[in-house]
């Protein structure tokens, strides 16, 4: 069941019930999706299903140890339960739960005993020491509360000491304890630390304030935006019976149109049958006409020749030769005549075929409220033969994001020459577009985005290519003024995805924005010779202090909030210079000691767990975790290779010799472990930046990095390398892939 909260003035049934057996909530259990239901209920649930998904929203969940016993209760429902059942059986004759009408009606409810008592029970309840804490509220109250009164609360029990209140809370256990835990399991000391519960209540009261804050802006607009999709889903069939009657009507009028040509093309065959008919019939005569004169023609000839004499051939023969003449001067044609009518198709069926298959589009649109001129790209810096991203926001009218039809964005990416780069188009989610690209060539290039036809404003945009070798980004300059470093040494991205940056010359941690570069804000650290930095799950900057000749007594790890301000120092005895940090997700720190060459693996409280790599070790520098392997993975300054541990110190494998070629490290400094588990050294002395597989085969050089004595580097979320260079007193960017 959701965690709704109900009016204080009102509580329905519907909130009391469990969504399963759809009865009053009997043991109420809180699953990790927040939703409640019967401890029963689930114990049925997960006996059919594994893994166990809610019965409400279907998320996927893992049960405690102990199964459906060690979920949460929820003790609100509970005491909205026994002010139901209080309400309900409050009211006038009521008997005592306890002496059962032996005396006067009930007239209050103990919280904790979860029973109605009469005035004579009552008083003898409040005597006993073991029920002088428990809440009574009386009949007035109830009658005269229109919602659930504040102190109508059941205390809370200590499971170990059960007639002991959960009065505190040990917060290196996250266990609710009582007085006795205090004494016996969680007495005060190093990995103990009971404080009266009222005080960490406040803080988590806050904390629930800023989670309150964090969703409510996400709940308004979720609701907003399902009102939204409720009205436009009344107003589908209408939108749809449109379409229907639009596409009738073309295809209609499509329908008509070959019905007419094809009653032109049958009529015109018709009348060229008449005319053909004619010429036959005029050419026939002409030939019958010139027939029967050459057959006269012939008869006399051949008459002359069987039966006349001499005497009448002299004579015949001139005549007879004239009218041969005639007639062979002047013959019809034979051969030149009309004889059939033929069809014959100015388009092919298969080519009609195909366009008819293009005739009508059916798209989807978000009833045309995009707002082409506030969508908005972000154009990338790109790296030749990389796939690069541009990103394109779809903005309706009310400035906010929302679906189009693929069909309605386009892309077009030109290269100097003005040819065109392939390009793909992929939507990333609710009106977010991702538009990639391989350029192939370096220089400026256009990138035309429109939505619906019409130009995204800006576009189109410039795209500048550069090379694999050249930084993409290049953060800072020397100085000791804002978004200015001196001598960077380490690089970390914090959980928003800026770039952290120890400004070891300035002795503070500069923020920078990855995407522009921009300084957004700094904090000066406590101490001299900042030197390494990591974050810890909470987003809290953990930074080293090397115990150089200039800082002698330094050697300290602080930790700081995310707004800057010091939270508390570290200073372990095992230290003498520490350099490289990295911390675990359970919030131990791993720091290496390049005088006592070794790492040494530490508490959250900086307490000694082991030293790692002693005898092995010659100059340990930077340190990266593979947090799916629970290994570490350290750059040694003057043995030329990268050293792998787990973290019971136990040395897996090695890599690395001293060298300029493919796979070879010299002096390599900063390390990084991508999410396939790759890793990625770069050397401080011939700055080539590499990239190594899983088990150390080498993979490929990314890059040779342009600033003097590169150092730390990181992995940015948008799959660029951030390179602290240390004497060129910035921080480079470089393409990773």
């Amino acid at each position: 069941m959701a965690s709704k909260i109900p009016d204080s003035h009102n509580f329905d049934e519907q909130f009391l019930t469990c969504p399963v057996c759809m009865l009053h909530f009997r043991d109420p259990r809180v699953l990790p999706c927040l939703h409640t239901f019967c401890r029963e209920c689930l114990q049925e649930w997960a006996t059919k299903q594994q893994p166990l998904e809610c019965p409400t929203c279907r998320t996927q969940v893992s049960l405690p140890d102990k199964g459906v016993d060690g979920l949460r209760t929820n003790f609100y429902v509970n005491n909205l339960l026994d002010f139901a059942a209080v309400k309900k059986g409050a009211g006038p004759g009521v008997a005592c739960q306890v002496c059962e009408g032996k005396e006067e009606g009930a007239r209050s409810w103990c919280v904790q005993c979860a029973v109605l008592l009469c005035e004579s029970c009552t008083n003898t309840h409040r005597r006993f020491p073991a029920m002088k804490g428990h809440q009574i509220v009386t009949q007035e109250n109830l009658e005269a509360s229109e919602g659930v009164p504040g102190s109508f609360q059941r205390k809370a029990f200590c499971p170990k000491h059960e007639d002991q209140v959960l009065t505190f809370y040990c917060e290196p256990c996250q266990t609710l304890v009582c007085v006795a835990c205090t004494v016996v399991n969680h007495s005060r000391g190093d990995k103990r630390n009971p404080v009266e519960i009222g005080s960490v209540a406040e803080r988590k009261k806050r904390d629930l304030q800023k989670l309150l804050a964090k969703v409510e802006p996400r709940e308004k607009d979720v609701r907003d935006t399902l009102n939204e999709v409720d009205r436009e889903s009344s107003q589908l069939p209408t939108s749809a019976d449109a379409a229907i009657e639009q596409a009738t009507g073309y295809f209609d009028q499509l329908i008509a149109l070959l019905q007419d040509r094809k009653k032109e093309v049958v009529q015109e065959i018709v009348s060229r049958r008449q005319e053909v008919g004619k010429c036959l019939e005029t050419q026939k005569e002409a030939m019958e006409f010139e027939l029967a004169g050459l057959t006269s023609a012939s008869e006399f000839c051949k008459q002359a020749l069987e039966h006349g004499s001499d005497v009448h051939v002299i004579e015949v023969e001139g005549q007879a030769r004239q009218r041969v003449d005639e007639l062979l001067t002047t013959p019809s044609d034979l051969r030149a005549r009309p004889s059939q009518v033929v069809f014959s198709e100015g388009t092919a069926v298969a080519e009609f075929r195909d366009g008819v298959a293009r005739a009508g589009r059916v798209q989807v649109r978000n009833t045309g409220k995009v707002d082409v001129f506030k969508c908005s790209v972000e154009v990338k810096p790109a790296v030749v033969d990389f796939s690069n991203v541009s990103l394109l926001r779809t903005i309706d009218e009310m400035g906010r994001l929302c679906a189009v039809a693929k069909d309605d964005v386009t892309a077009t990416l030109t290269d100097p020459s003005g040819q065109a780069v392939p390009t793909q188009l992929q939507e990333k989610g609710r009106g977010l577009w991702e538009i990639s690209y391989s350029p192939e060539v370096t220089g400026n290039h256009g990138l035309e985005v429109k939505v619906n036809g019409g130009s995204v404003a800006g576009s189109p945009f410039e795209v500048r290519v550069q090379s694999r070798d050249t930084p993409v980004l290049t953060i800072g300059r020397e100085g000791s003024g804002e978004g200015e470093l001196v001598c960077p040494a380490d690089v970390a991205v914090d959980m928003d995805g800026n770039i952290a940056v120890v400004d070891n010359g300035n002795n503070r941690v500069q923020i920078f924005d990855a995407k522009t570069g921009q300084s957004l804000r700094s904090f000066p650290v406590d101490g001299e010779s900042p030197w390494g930095i990591d974050l810890d799950s909470n987003g809290q900057f953990i930074v080293t202090f090397d115990n150089n000749l200039f800082s002698t007594g330094n050697q300290a790890i602080r930790v700081y909030s995310r707004e800057g301000k010091l939270t508390k120092t570290l200073k372990p005895d095992c230290l003498w210079n520490p350099c490289g940090v990295a911390v675990l997700q359970d919030g131990r720190i791993v720091v290496t000691d390049y005088t006592q060459q070794c790492c040494f693996l530490l508490q959250p409280d900086g307490s000694l767990i082991r030293d790692i790599g002693k005898g092995q070790l010659q100059h340990p520098q930077f340190i990266a975790v593979d947090k799916s392997r629970d290994m570490l993975f350290v750059t040694d300054y003057l043995a030329h290779k990268v050293f792998v541990f787990d973290l019971e110190g136990k040395l897996k494998f090695s890599f690395g010799k001293l060298g300029q070629d493919e796979g070879q490290l010299y002096h390599p400094t900063g390390i990084t472990v991508d999410p396939a588990g790759n890793i990625v050294v770069v050397n401080e002395r011939d700055r080539r930046l590499q990239v190594f597989g899983p088990d150390g085969t080498y993979l490929r050089t990314v890059t040779t990095v342009k600033g003097r004595c590169p150092q730390r580097i990181a992995l940015t979320p948008d799959n660029h390398i951030a390179v602290a260079c240390y004497m060129g007193d910035c921080v480079e960017l470089y393409r990773y892939k």
